[in-house]
């Protein structure tokens, strides 16, 4: 299997024409990224810092949920510090020549961007080490009794690497990294914002109470806000006048089987499966799986986390189980619900 040619972007990015809505709502400068004040003060010291030594930035490493803004932060420091950002993804690099050929090509100051970074074979892992420390890698050159080892330099570079699941990096790599932070969920109130932003971005008439009634239920992610906001108004469009206020938003997402919480039909499979097919738990991962018909990957990165910090499941050593508030909250909506109609 052929491995993929790493995506070359130049900051700014793509036009809107032939952009995709992620590409068109992604901030493209740190006063447009709402939330994660803290992170972003740092990093703007950082970059002053790195510009101000005419240096390139340390390597970061942004780890967290999904759909939080560690893509969009890789944007954001190259378009800050003036260069061009090249992304890849860990399972892409098949082989160590692919990521030499990658390393290869960078230019002075550019960012590499490789999402899932966790994901990397272990191999070409190690062809990363000397790369980041040193800028260098050796290739080896023909082989048996002939063989010989070639140090090549590189340009020097910024590794920008992100990941939903920062424990399965292996210390010699997580130490490697200069800068390591990690995204947390967004507040209602912060959503809201970013609902407003990418409303006018898409000309979408929407009113605060709207806005928060979506933020209220995007599971603290901003991914999750935009691509509600994209449906509800095509509910607001046909079935409404195109207004998306509170009524239109909470009557959208009924249909949508997104409850007051944000949990989503999933969520819903998930907990009711611990509750009631298991007891209330414990129960192992890939028993759960099975019972949902979902990869435990994907329950395991996607799915448990909002519900752990809803504090509606914690994990154990014998498995998962249901807390007291998920028996609560589930208990109370095991009646069927009527859904609405927009007006």
């Amino acid at each position: 299997m052929e491995s993929q040619t790493p995506e070359r972007v130049t900051t700014p990015s793509l036009s809107n024409d032939d952009a995709t809505y992620d590409t068109k709502l992604r901030p493209s400068a740190f006063p447009e990224f709402v939330g994660q004040e803290n992170l972003k003060d740092n990093l703007r010291i950082f970059i002053q810092a790195a510009k101000q030594r005419d240096e390139p930035l340390d390597h970061c490493l942004f780890y967290g949920p999904p759909g939080l803004g560690k893509t969009t932060l890789a944007h954001i420091i190259a378009t800050e510090m003036g260069t061009e950002l090249i992304s890849t993804s860990g399972p892409v690099i098949e082989r160590a020549y692919d990521l030499t050929g990658i390393l290869t090509n960078l230019k002075r100051g550019d960012i590499l961007f490789i999402d899932e970074i966790h994901r990397l074979q272990h191999v070409v892992e190690e062809y990363l080490y000397p790369a980041m420390e040193e800028f260098s890698v050796d290739i080896v050159l023909d082989k048996g009794p002939s063989a010989r080892t070639v140090k090549l330099n590189l340009e020097q570079f910024t590794l920008v690497g992100a990941t939903t699941r920062a424990g399965l990096l292996t210390s010699p790599l997580r130490s490697r990294f200069g800068v390591a932070q990690r995204l947390n969920y967004y507040d209602p109130d912060e959503l809201a914002r970013i609902v407003r932003r990418s409303a006018r971005i898409l000309a979408v008439p929407i009113d605060d109470a709207g806005a928060l009634e979506i933020a209220k239920r995007s599971r603290g992610t901003p991914r999750i806000a935009n691509r509600l906001l994209r449906r509800i108004r095509d509910f607001a469009e046909v079935v409404g006048d195109g207004r998306v206020t509170a009524p239109v938003a909470h009557e959208s997402l009924l249909r949508l089987e997104v409850d007051e919480r944000g949990l989503d039909e999933m969520d819903r499979r998930i907990m009711e499966a611990v509750i009631h097919r298991f007891a209330g738990g414990p129960v192992g991962i890939k028993s759960l799986a099975v019972a949902v018909g979902e990869e435990s990957e994907t329950i395991e990165e996607i799915y448990e986390p909002f519900l752990i910090q809803e504090g509606l499941l914690k994990r154990t050593s014998r498995g998962r189980e249901a807390t007291p508030a998920a028996h609560e909250y589930f208990g109370a909506r095991s009646a069927p619900r009527e859904q609405g109609k927009l007006l």
